[in-house]
Parts: structure tokens; sequence; C-alpha cells
């Protein structure tokens, strides 16, 4: 084992790993699992120029994740790469139920700092599911140059990860948000047991 998947495995934390199932139906369904992801990592650039726009005032923050939006948007020229190389089209986007889900645990009123803290945990936790979900396809994908793509996507995620948990961190006392990120984990995997298996979504 390298000592990037060694690291990714102790920080991810997710209590539920994905249905083993579900590799062998995104494999089946490989161009709707792109078109998919493109919007993924859309919505990931969109998420960060939100949180960004609404909460100005928090420097360390601003600094943080302005890199990242450029990052995340070059992830989904790089999934438009793939797409475009395989004949395949890209279509309109699909209702993402696992983020839906994940947005009625977001915790509304309390302080500015509390509302920032519960939107980086969210997209902490889907980062983290999102580099579990590369790490399968890196693993079990034929093809070898989607293999290399989803691999350097799962170090890119597990980054973007720290710098959510990171960032929460120091806005928060730590020991609240390990409080609160045990809670996230623990309702994301309800979601994940009562979500239906697709593959033709990346989460």
């Amino acid at each position: 084992m390298s000592w990037q998947e060694s690291t990714q495995q102790k920080m991810l934390h997710l209590q539920l790993p994905t249905d083993p199932r579900w590799v062998d139906v995104a494999k089946m369904r490989l161009e709707d699992i792109l078109v998919d992801h493109a919007y993924c990592e859309q919505k990931a650039a969109s998420s960060c120029i939100s949180l960004i726009i609404k909460f100005p005032e928090f420097d360390r923050m601003v600094d943080v994740l302005s890199p990242v939006v450029a990052e995340e948007w070059e992830h989904f020229e790089a999934v438009m790469q793939q797409i475009r190389k395989r004949g395949y089209s890209f279509g309109h986007p699909r209702k993402d139920e696992y983020v839906m889900q994940l947005q009625r645990f977001v915790r509304k009123g309390g302080s500015r700092t509390d509302q920032l803290t519960e939107h980086l945990l969210m997209n902490a936790l889907i980062e983290a599911r999102s580099c579990e979900r590369f790490k399968i396809l890196w693993k079990n994908l034929e093809d070898e140059d989607l293999q290399q793509f989803y691999y350097r996507l799962m170090v890119s995620e597990a980054g973007h990860y720290v710098n959510f948990i990171n960032l929460a961190k120091t806005y928060q006392d730590p020991q609240q948000v390990e409080r609160r990120w045990e809670e996230w984990l623990a309702f994301e995997k309800e979601v994940m047991e009562q979500l239906t298996i697709r593959g033709d979504r990346m989460h």
C-alpha cells in the first residue's frame, strides 16, 4: 500500500463503504458516470464560490478556497475531455439525491461562524465520498487511461477534504468540530444505507 492510500484511508473515516455492486453497474454506465461526474465538478466549484460570496469576511477561508475553485473547474474540463475523446454526449444535469439529503442536515441559525462551519463540514463530507468513489474506479476500471485519471483525482479530492476540515477547525473549537463531524458521518451513513445503488451517478 502506498503512503497516499494509507493516508487517505486513515483520514476519510467514512462509516459505510460504497456497496461493491456499485462499480459493476458504473462500468456498464460509463457515459452516465462521466457526465454526472462533470456536473459534480461544476457544483464543487460553484459551492466554493458561494462560500466566498456568502462569507467574505472570513479571510483565511477566501484565500484557501479561491485556488480550489480553479482546481475544481480544471477537473470539470478534464472530465469533459474524457467525455469527448470517447464520443459521448454531455447532456443535462441530473438530480443529486445524495447532496440533497446532506443539505437537510445543515443546522440553521446560529452565528456566522456556526453557519460557515456547517457548510465546510458538508463540503468535506462530499469530497471524502468522492475520493472514495474515485479510488474504487481507479482500482476496478479496465481502461488504463481512466484508471490513472481517477487516481490523480483521488489524491486531489483528498486534499480538498483536508482544506475544509482544517478551515472549520480554524474558526471553531477543534473539539466542537470533531463532535459535529462525527454527527455528519453518522448521518451520511444513514443516507448511504437508504440510497438506491445507481450506476449512472457518481454519488
